[in-house]
């Protein structure tokens, strides 16, 4: 099974759906992550995978924090820019490699991903997937003829039409059923990455691992 480095893991949305494609995720993260599901060390992100031996890791992928490019986001240069120098830093080394963010981040899109291509009830979250290979996948645009469910910022979604029918505890759990998650807490929830989408990146990294074998 080879061995994914999860850069900036979270609470681990991610791991779950590399881990679904048969990878074994070691989670890095600035903050302390108790409901990461996998193998987790606290560091700084841009500095401790580069003090270890990568040959033990298979792919390396790496989701900088958003806010930066976030169009919710109201300051913009109060947050850090780091998808640049993590790009820098992966680019350095030679095993391929994910970076994952927001659309109109400043990245090369090879995937656009989101809810409404995987079975997930309602939910509208696209998120860009640029990877070392140029990966590439024929899909059809982002379609949302139903009610809609979005899990963004920290808040109630007062725009979503599920919002009006359901309150409290049983919002939060329309909001896990539809992220595909439910080991997180709500401020947790707001921040991850459907594992559909990743266990989909993943299912492409391996193909790309075995064509370069």
């Amino acid at each position: 099974m080879p061995r994914l480095l999860d850069l900036f893991c979270g609470a681990g949305g991610a791991a779950m759906g590399y881990h679904q494609a048969g990878f074994d995720v070691v989670g890095v993260d600035i903050k302390p992550q108790p409901h990461y599901p996998f193998e987790f060390h606290q560091a700084d992100a841009l500095e401790f995978p580069w003090m270890l031996n990568l040959d033990q890791f298979g792919a390396i992928h790496a989701s900088p924090p958003c806010q930066r490019y976030s169009r919710g986001t109201v300051d913009k240069l109060r947050h850090p820019d780091l998808l640049p120098p993590i790009r820098e830093r992966l680019q350095d080394q030679p095993v391929p490699w994910v970076i994952e963010n927001v659309p109109a981040a400043p990245m090369r899109a090879d995937y656009r991903l989101c809810g409404c291509m995987f079975d997930l009830p309602g939910l509208r979250r696209e998120r860009w997937f640029e990877t070392s290979w140029d990966g590439f996948d024929l899909r059809s645009p982002c379609h949302h003829p139903d009610p809609i469910v979005t899990v963004i910022g920290h808040g109630p979604n007062q725009h979503s039409y599920y919002r009006h029918l359901a309150r409290g505890s049983e919002w939060e759990q329309l909001k896990r059923r539809a992220m595909g998650i439910d080991w997180m807490t709500r401020e947790e929830l707001a921040e991850a990455i459907p594992p559909a989408y990743t266990r989909f990146i993943g299912e492409q990294l391996l193909e790309h691992l075995g064509a370069a074998a």
